[in-house]
Order: C-alpha cells, then structure tokens, then sequence
C-alpha cells in the first residue's frame, strides 16, 4: 500500500525520483471485541504485541482494502442475545498499523460471517450464515461504507454460506454455501458453490455448482491461484481439496481434481473438519489447517478425541494446477479456525480458538489458545518454530491475518 511520488502521479521525468519506504507487514488477531496489532521480525519469525482496538462486538472476520489504508471488521454477539451484528471500517496507520475509526458502524440484521472488498475497492461484499444470505455495499473514495446497492436479480444465498470471494477478474463472485450435516433431529442441508456475474455491483447469471443432491458437497472457503485461472476449494464436510478451473464468465461446472487432507478422511465424522485455505504467494504451494476439537469422556474428564490439528501442505502442478499432498505438521493446539501466510512467503501463522484438554500419558493437561508460527521453507514445507499462548477470556481466538503497510 505504499504511495506513488507526485512525479510519477504526473507523468513528470524531470524530478528526482523519491525513495519508496520499506513495506512493513503487521499481524492482526482478535480475541472476542478485542482486535490485537502485532510487530512482526520476518527474520526471527517472532509477533510482539503492539496494540489492542476494542471493536463493537465479538470479531467475526476482518478484509483489507485492496488500495486504501482501510480494514473492515465484521462483528457479531451470536453467542449471546444475537441481537447486535455489523461492520465497523477503521483506517490503518501506515506507519504504526494503529487503528482509528472511520464513520460509524454499519448495522446489520444478522450475523456476517464474511466479507470481502472488489479488487477495484468500490463494493464491499458481506456474506450471513443464518440465515444464509449475501449483500452488497458501495464504498466511498476514502473507503467509507455506503448504501447497499439494490439487485435486480433474486440472490439464492443457498445453505449456511460461510465466505464470499471476487475472482481477480473482478467479473465474477464465488459463494461457498457449506450445508450441515444431519444430526439426531434434522436433515443433511446441501451445500454449495454459488457462482455469479459481477458488475458496477450488481450479482447475476447465478449458477450453482454442487455434487449429487449436495448432502455431501460442503464447500468452506475458496481461494483463487495469483497468476494462473485455477480456483481451490476447502471442502469442511468432506476433508478434501478441489481445484476447479476460473473461466470468462465463472467457474467450471466440475471440478478438474480432489485430493485428501487427512490420513484417514473415512473417519472425519464427528470431530475432524477442513478449515480456511490460502495459496501461497508464488504460486507453487497451497495450505489448508485440519481441526478437531470433538471429546470423549475419559475417566470422567472431556479431553480431546480422534482427530487431526494440522496444517496440510500442497505442491502446485505447474502445468494443470492439481496440488499434490507433500506435508502435514502439527500445530501444537486445537481448532486453527484461521491462519494467515506473510507476503514474503517465509512465515505462517495459525490461529487456535479455545483452550481444550487432551490425556498426557496418565495426567490431563489443558493445552492453550494460541498462535502458531511455523517457516516456510524454499519447497513450501513447514517447519513448526513457536508457539503464542493467548488468554481468550475475552472471547475466541477467532481471526489472523498479515497486512502489508
């Protein structure tokens, strides 16, 4: 987000050319309303806390602009009276990554599980879960929130959406619709990828992309390779990783390959889950986190049950984009519901929500809420370097990420 020089702005040779500051990265983290900053030594591999933003409600997710100093943070009480959700805009401090308030919230009726901002920073897109639902918001100059803009087409929000993305095309929206799986007095709900036409931000030519009836396709988050027209998906109900190909005017309507997360994804139910995915920034390497915070009673105590707490490492086919199952690490606790790589692509970060118990031998211990950082290394292997405990009394450890300044 570094600014141009007024001579390059111009068009001007004459002047001098002005230096450009070093880009700083800053970690950001929240713990319930709490939205941490954090220095970070790309060279130690090590986050210090800076500061703390008291937001409106517990943080639910966080996007960046992609070319104003302007972060939005999506918030909601769903664990208490559900009844206070929103968005709040915060401008960042380029040289302190310090957060200073911009207009005041946009209030919600429901929960906003994600959200995302155009590659053009003009729209701002939210996503609900429950109900299922998709909006759209204009965006000021400066990065402020505006109206919602008013479809033309009905929005078909599917099954407990759970991310919105923009292709970098800026043409074309993706919404992962998860579904839910059938519990001892409710039905299987399909899940989803709902694909739309996006321009001057209107949503339409929708299509879905499902397997079957859906009971079994339960897409989480996507994320789009940075050079080449392949789009991943984490499928959280089914431990997979697809890769589908990114066309003119949407996404392919099956998907070109899938690949397991685990070792043992016939035992993935009821504890192990597939979480956020993230390419890396060359390219070359995809990452998804395995979590599992599902118990079982031993001797009387709840402790830890089946289940893989792991970040899953993928090499890129060059040629066709199928990522291949090179590594799976530990991550030292339970339940990485985010996790953030850093732009240089030699750090990653996870984040764990909660404390949870697991059986040591013959004791119990209580294994902390935390961040996780691990190198990464030239052939996208992770090597486990540290781990952050964090004190979540103030709510989850719900969100990470790196931003660039």
């Amino acid at each position: 987000m570094a600014g141009i020089t007024a001579a390059a702005a111009s068009g001007t040779a004459c002047a001098p050319a002005q230096p450009v500051p070093p880009t700083r990265t800053v970690f950001y983290a929240s713990v319930g309303p709490d939205l941490g900053s954090y220095t970070v030594d790309e060279a130690a591999l090590t986050l210090t806390r800076d500061s703390v933003t008291r937001t409106p409600g517990p943080v639910q997710y966080v996007w960046v602009h992609p070319t104003a100093p302007v972060m939005y943070v999506a918030y909601s009480n769903r664990s208490t009276a559900n009844d206070d959700h929103g968005v709040a805009a915060y401008r960042i401090d380029r040289a302190t990554g310090r957060l200073t308030g911009l207009g005041a919230p946009l209030t919600l009726d429901n929960r906003p599980i994600h959200l995302t901002v155009h590659p053009a920073g003009r729209q701002l897109l939210i996503a609900y879960n429950q109900p299922s639902a998709l909006t759209v918001h204009e965006l000021g100059p400066d990065g402020s929130i505006g109206s919602p803009v008013a479809q033309r087409e009905p929005v078909d929000a599917g099954n407990y959406a759970h991310q919105v993305r923009v292709a970098p095309s800026g043409t074309v929206v993706v919404l992962s619709t998860r579904g839910s799986d059938a519990t001892p007095t409710t039905p299987a709900q399909p899940g989803a990828l709902e694909v739309f036409r996006f321009s001057d931000g209107m949503l339409t030519d929708q299509r879905t992309i499902t397997e079957g009836d859906g009971t079994a396709f339960g897409p989480r988050h996507v994320d789009f390779h940075p050079t080449k027209p392949w789009m991943y998906v984490s499928m959280e109900r089914n431990n997979e990783v697809l890769t589908f190909e990114v066309q003119d005017d949407g996404i392919a309507a099956s998907p070109r390959s899938t690949a397991a997360t685990v070792s043992h994804p016939e035992l993935r139910a009821p504890t192990q889950y597939l979480g956020p995915i993230h390419v890396h920034p060359n390219g070359r390497y995809v990452y998804v986190v395995n979590r599992s915070d599902g118990t079982v009673d031993s001797g009387g105590q709840e402790v830890h049950g089946p289940g893989e707490n792991t970040v899953a490492v993928f090499a890129v086919d060059e040629a066709g984009g199928e990522p291949t199952l090179i590594q799976t690490i530990g991550i030292e606790a339970f339940h990485a519901r985010t996790f953030s790589i850093h732009p240089n692509g030699k750090m990653l970060v996870t984040a764990a929500v909660a404390p949870l118990a697991e059986r040591d031998g013959e004791d119990v211990r209580v294994v902390p809420a935390g961040f996780s950082v691990f190198g990464i290394g030239d052939d996208g292997r992770l090597t486990f370097v540290r781990k952050y405990d964090v004190d979540v009394g103030a709510g989850p450890l719900f969100w990470c990420g790196m931003v660039p300044l």
